[in-house]
């Protein structure tokens, strides 16, 4: 008796999805609970596993494929079988990207390192902790290939690979070792529908940001005071600047609930919550879980809750539950160095906090000047919800009580 192996069952939110890569074949058997195929949709990577070990028979959807809820993937017939130990036999001789769980990357990057049996240890990654990317594996390629080809040049940039779903467009090379090479890659689903979101908020809504600053010299001495005993005491749970921030926007929203409000057609949508949203970059793109009842959570609970999130978002492990809802934004560019930026509204939501770097800045303080670590503060709202006078009141409610800790625990 076959199984049928499905999609999962897609939220309300999510109208379908694309095969992106199958990690068996047919013909393969396979363990209960083993990774079968991802199906990206426009907000998070779904992996489908084995619901009982057996072989692979038929792929019904290939790589590529649009489907819809619960679409039929697969043909599974179950049992074990002496197939089943050569095939793993195989695939711990073969050097693959499953062979090797240690080395992080992406489902782009694991098809390539696959496809071409290359070696992951033998390739850097340029993401975060390491993380192999598609561009990560082209250009270990193209490197292997220049180095085992002979210095001839009118052949050397047509000898180039072209990975699958790449198409390199090569011009002809401007001197004696100028190659200019380009590369065509498809934008990714993902990356298309958050490019779709970005421009439709652009258009779609009346966006003006209002800017202030904050010192953050009694933050990080708080910080710098608490951080060592925080961490013994919530285990393991860092003290960073994210946690105060979560709570003092839910602070100020409950003051301003306007700012916490969303648009729904010609209605107004006033929540009696606060779910915080908290972008994320990933090497997908920039994705955006939410921190559910953010007002009745402790620091050390927003804490490890985006740290938790972080660690999913990286690994895609994200679910759609979790990337959800949301009635207010804060993006903090400032890890990455930014300076000062203008924060693009995520629909419906009528407002976005924008944090920014800390930089040590000359300041009039009682008469004198002085250097103080400052931060940038941006606020992008909706101006067909929000006046002026409501965001600038938001935002110095969010530095007040930034200045001063003391009065988020206090609800001053």
């Amino acid at each position: 008796m076959k199984i049928e192996i499905k999609a999962p069952a897609f939220p309300e939110s999510v109208a379908d999805g694309e095969v992106s890569l199958w990690h068996k074949k047919e013909g393969d058997f396979v363990q209960r609970d083993e990774l079968l195929v991802e199906i990206e949709t426009d907000k998070v990577v779904m992996e489908v596993v084995a619901p009982e070990a057996g072989r692979l028979d038929r792929i019904l959807v290939e790589v590529g494929n649009t489907i819809e809820s619960e679409a039929l993937l697969a043909e599974l017939t179950p049992g074990e079988g002496s197939e089943s130990v050569e095939s793993s036999s195989e695939a711990a001789v073969s050097v693959s990207a499953s062979a090797s769980p240690a080395v992080p990357m992406g489902p782009a990057a694991r098809q390539l390192i696959d496809e071409h049996r290359l070696d992951p240890l033998a390739i850097s990654g340029s993401g975060k902790d390491g993380r192999i990317n598609k561009e990560d594996v082209v250009n270990f390629m193209a490197t292997a290939q220049a180095e085992s080809t002979p210095a001839d040049k009118s052949a050397a940039p047509s000898s180039l690979p072209v990975p699958a779903g790449v198409a390199a467009d090569v011009a002809e090379p401007q001197g004696p070792t100028s190659e200019r090479v380009e590369r065509r890659v498809p934008m990714t689903r993902m990356r298309a529908k958050i490019a779709e979101r970005l421009l439709s908020a652009t258009q779609e809504t009346a966006m003006l940001t209002t800017f202030n600053e904050v010192d953050m010299a009694p933050l990080m001495k708080l910080r710098s005071q608490y951080k060592d005993q925080f961490e013994k005491t919530h285990n393991g749970t860092r003290l960073g600047f994210m946690g105060f921030f979560v709570r003092a926007c839910c602070e100020a929203l409950k003051r301003f609930p306007e700012v916490n409000a969303s648009v729904d057609g010609n209605d107004v949508v006033y929540h009696g919550y606060q779910d915080i949203g908290v972008a994320v970059s990933t090497n997908d793109g920039l994705v955006v879980p939410v921190l559910r009842d953010a007002d009745f959570m402790s620091i050390a609970d927003v804490e490890a809750a985006i740290r938790d999130l972080g660690l999913k978002a990286r690994d895609k492990k994200l679910t759609i539950d979790e990337m959800t809802g949301g009635t207010f934004t804060v993006s903090n560019g400032g890890v990455f160095g930014s300076l000062l930026s203008t924060p693009i509204l995520n629909p419906p939501q009528t407002a976005i906090l924008g944090m920014h770097t800390i930089k040590d800045r000359p300041v009039a303080v009682d008469g004198a000047v002085v250097i103080r670590p400052m931060m940038y503060l941006a606020l992008s709202y909706d101006h067909r919800l929000i006046d002026g006078k409501t965001a600038v009141q938001f935002l110095v409610t969010v530095k007040d009580l930034i200045e001063d800790p003391s009065r988020i625990l206090l609800q001053l």
